[in-house]
């Protein structure tokens, strides 16, 4: 089982996540590509809340296929194209995760994705033992 480390030497997580993830050697890793706010057919959804739930649900669609769950998660990397856009991506997050799953986590604000109509990306890590 993945373990969530947070050294005492170190500040707490000022957000839902571990500074670090122990996974045991023998563990399966998946990588997930960078999944944006679209559905199934192809539709982008409108605003940062949508498409954030349709990202972390993507996420775990991705998982779910690999046979795995979002207690698997070892490392979320979160790309926002605007910092006002931080409370919402945080809330859909919180209703597509929950705040029990903390995987190490950076979030980085860009100037773009692939489209201008895309305002968020999420790309994930995770191991199961």
């Amino acid at each position: 089982m993945n373990k969530a480390l947070n050294p005492k030497s170190v500040h707490a997580p000022v957000g839902v996540y571990s500074h670090s993830v122990n996974v045991p050697p023998s563990a399966r890793w998946v990588a997930v590509a960078g999944q944006v706010g679209m559905n199934r057919k192809g539709a982008l959804a409108s605003g940062i809340r949508r498409q954030a739930e349709q990202a972390f649900r993507n996420v775990l669609a991705c998982l779910s296929e690999n046979g795995m769950r979002k207690q698997d998660l070892v490392k979320l990397t979160v790309f926002l194209t605007d910092s006002r856009f931080i409370a919402e991506y945080r809330a859909a997050r919180a209703r597509v995760l929950g705040d029990a799953v903390r995987p190490a986590s950076t979030l980085l604000i860009v100037a773009g994705l692939a489209s201008p109509d895309m305002l968020i990306e999420v790309e994930a890590w995770a191991a199961k033992g």
